[in-house]
């Protein structure tokens, strides 16, 4: 009997290496990582298809709130709203429609939700497809099966066709919505509630205790929506659907093998992976698809993808998947060339219902030149390039508006920078936003970036008036640089300084009158097209290091809920660096630039092991559908792209011993970091398939055409590796993206 107790914890590892074996990569994912944000949103426990229509979670207020209010159809857009709410209800005429329920024996899975719905006793089960869902509902006997169905937005309506079947619609933000169900047993009785057709109360027959509904979702037609399941899920069996979709996931995140690392850093890392393919989602119905551009349906054989948070993702995120699916890259840059025809503006967060341009910058400059110079070729750069442009030197580039120039655009053409109000200066242009404010610092770094960006798309377009032109204005930054305080500093129209002015804390609530979402700390080193610039302006390359050195010692100035209560989003701090917002991801990596290695080395290892763990609390600011976990993704893999444009990455501290990636050319990049341990983050040699590599970037050539990146990991740094300034990686205003 002892020998077997004995053998028993051999076995249990042995079941859990199976099962681990059996989903691959997937058995990692905890989609609860991260499901309670600290101070912004957080994660949701979202059950989808990669890049696909439907994702559905249990809608409530995070992952420590008990109750459950409904089960979407789906989600419209990554956290700005839902369609159509499903919910298991009491028997009973009498229903309370916003009623939630507490729940227990929750299982989350990227392919697969379940749980017990304690207050009704009711099991439900969710398996996506790509158009469509498949909920199995287990209730406590066959006399009880009621479900309430209703319209979540303000105008919409449902109905019950024949015995088994309900279609409806539903409007949002000028958009519809439909859907077409299925129950696999009569619908024995229904009722609409007191908002009348937009709530639909469902009785259903049988002697079973268990139900299925399936159900299609279409922005076409409720036709098209009958299409899709008919499609996707044409048979009443949940395990196929959940076998489908697992397949799905398996395909996707296996396409990255890690080894080495503890378990956590796994979950984390796989979890990750996952979040990044939440967005864009592809719209397209079998050869058709609605745009919210121009307000007509489009036949079109190749994909149509909407919901990008361009801000958040063009740094990360876009980036990985370059390297990841060159192809869906291009489709969905394709996509946005044909918002720009179908609206006359090229969009800035292309969501399903339009644009909505949300915070600053033309970033889709630098997602397009960063896939066509690390050779995405299947979208139209001409016509892509005609957008940005136009965007660039005709619509306005204040914060959170789309559409033509104002006042505002017109000084900044001709000066060169966005003139800033003095505190409690009245607003004169009425196009700014109430609460965005101006944000011009961060208008005129931000867009001096996007203009370089432009400036090498129109170098490999022959288009050499409209390189020099970009180019000067991607020197536009210069102008917001205060030498006798080494800060980026708001300016007046006048040219006059604004004082006073704390680069800790001046600006309104949100602190947006000059900045967005974080203080000038963070800005200073928002230039990642011209680091060798920006460095000069600081005095020079050592007293940059030393200031970059300054900004993880320096104290708030405040205590931190007034620090907060001015800048929410700046989150995660050491010193006054922010890892929980994305301005900030590419500062520990510029001690490469400075001769310093072995600094973004040491941080690196520290920003991952201290603020992406795998719990609830991780991830200390807004995911945002995909951009910070695309950070986390590349930063653990050891490398990542600081500029977006240039094809080159740059190499950081490996939390694995081993991560490979799988090409869609059919080679693979593997980063080995021998000796790699917690202590272990220092690189202390490296070589690149063979050959001594002593610089601490390489190129994309270097990663697509296949091979190997070894590193030599020690517990103290080589302050030597990669300190050349030769060694450094390309940023000046006059570096030629095409030759990397």
């Amino acid at each position: 009997m002892k020998k077997i107790i004995a053998l028993l914890p051999l076995f249990f590892l042995t079941f859990a290496h199976a099962q681990q074996q059996n989903l691959g990569n997937v058995a990692y994912v905890d989609p609860t990582i991260g499901g309670v944000g600290q101070l912004l949103e957080p994660t949701r426990p979202t059950a989808h298809l990669p890049n696909s229509v439907i994702r559905m979670y249990p809608v409530r207020k995070d992952q420590l709130d008990d109750q459950i209010s409904y089960f979407p159809l789906t989600m419209y857009s990554h956290r700005i709203g839902n369609v159509f709410a499903l919910m298991p209800a009491k028997p009973g005429l009498q229903q309370n429609w916003k009623e939630k329920t507490t729940y227990d024996l929750e299982k989350t899975t990227p392919y697969y939700y379940s749980v017990n719905l304690e207050e009704i006793n009711t099991e439900v089960e969710f398996s996506p497809s790509r158009h469509s869902g498949y909920y199995h509902f287990k209730f406590p006997s066959s006399d009880v099966k009621w479900l309430r169905l209703n319209v979540i937005n303000a105008e919409g309506e449902l109905a019950v066709q024949g015995k088994r079947t309900i279609t409806g619609s539903e409007t949002f933000n000028g958009m519809k919505a439909f859907v077409y169900a299925e129950t696999n047993a009569d619908i024995e009785w229904q009722q609409n509630g007191a908002a009348n057709k937009k709530q639909l109360l469902i009785q259903l027959s049988g002697n079973q205790q268990a139900v299925d509904f399936r159900y299609g979702i279409s922005f076409i037609s409720i036709e098209q929506a009958k299409e899709n399941l008919q499609k996707e899920i044409p048979s009443w069996d949940i395990n196929t659907v959940k076998n489908t979709a697992l397949k799905e996931w398996q395909r996707v995140l296996n396409q990255v093998n890690v080894s080495g690392g503890t378990e956590a850093q796994k979950r984390t890392f796989y979890t990750a992976l996952y979040r990044t393919y939440e967005r864009m989602v592809d719209i397209s119905e079998y050869g058709k698809y609605y745009s919210a551009y121009d307000h007509q349906v489009h036949t079109d054989s190749r994909p149509f993808y909407v919901d990008n948070w361009i801000w958040d993702m063009y740094l990360a995120d876009e980036p990985l998947h370059t390297i990841l699916n060159p192809g869906q890259e291009g489709d969905k840059i394709e996509s946005y060339v044909k918002m720009y025809e179908q609206s006359g503006w090229m969009p800035s967060f292309a969501l399903i219902f339009g644009d909505n341009p949300c915070m600053t910058g033309n970033h889709v400059a630098a997602w397009v030149a960063d896939a066509w110079f690390k050779g995405v070729r299947n979208f139209d750069l001409k016509k892509a390039y005609e957008g940005l442009r136009k965007n660039s030197l005709e619509a306005t580039l204040l914060p959170w508006r789309n559409g033509p120039a104002t006042s505002l655009d017109t000084f900044y053409n001709k000066n060169g920078y966005f003139p800033s109000l003095w505190p409690n200066e009245k607003e004169t242009v009425p196009e700014v936003h109430s609460f965005e404010k101006r944000q011009a610092v961060a208008v005129t770094l931000q867009n001096s970036y996007d203009d370089w960006c432009l400036a090498q798309l129109a170098k490999s377009l022959n288009l050499n008036n409209d390189q020099g032109l970009f180019l000067q204005r991607a020197g536009y930054y210069k102008n917001v640089f205060r030498t006798d305080k080494n800060f980026m500093w708001p300016k007046d129209e006048a040219g006059k300084w604004i004082e006073p002015f704390d680069p800790k804390f001046s600006g309104g609530m949100g602190g947006r009158d000059y900045t967005t979402e974080n203080n000038d700390y963070t800005y200073d080193w928002d230039v990642k097209h011209d680091l060798n610039g920006l460095f000069d302006l600081m005095g020079g390359k050592q007293k940059a290091e030393q200031k970059l050195d300054q900004l993880f010692r320096e104290d708030l100035g405040r205590s931190k809920y007034e620090f907060w209560a001015r800048f929410p989003d700046a989150t995660g701090l050491v010193g006054q660096y922010s890892i929980g917002n994305e301005p900030s991801y590419h500062i520990p990596y510029l001690y490469n630039y400075l001769g310093a290695p072995w600094k973004t080395q040491k941080r690196i290892r520290m920003l991952m092991d201290t603020w992406y763990r795998d719990d609830v609390f991780s991830i200390p600011g807004d995911e945002d559908g995909g951009g910070t976990s695309a950070f986390i993704v590349l930063s653990m893999m050891g490398f990542y792209p600081v500029t977006p444009g240039l094809p080159v990455y740059n190499i950081g501290s490996p939390s694995f011993n081993e991560a490979s990636i799988q090409l869609a050319n059919n080679k693979s990049f593997t980063i080995v970091a021998k000796n790699n341990s917690k202590t272990n983050r220092y690189i202390q040699s490296a070589t690149l398939n063979g050959k001594v590599w002593n610089q601490a970037w390489f190129s994309h050539k270097d990663l697509v055409n296949g091979g190997k990146l070894e590193l030599v990991m020690g517990p103290s740094p080589n302050k030597s590796w990669g300190s050349n300034p030769q060694s450094a990686p390309p940023s000046a205003i006059n570096v030629n993206a095409q030759n990397f």
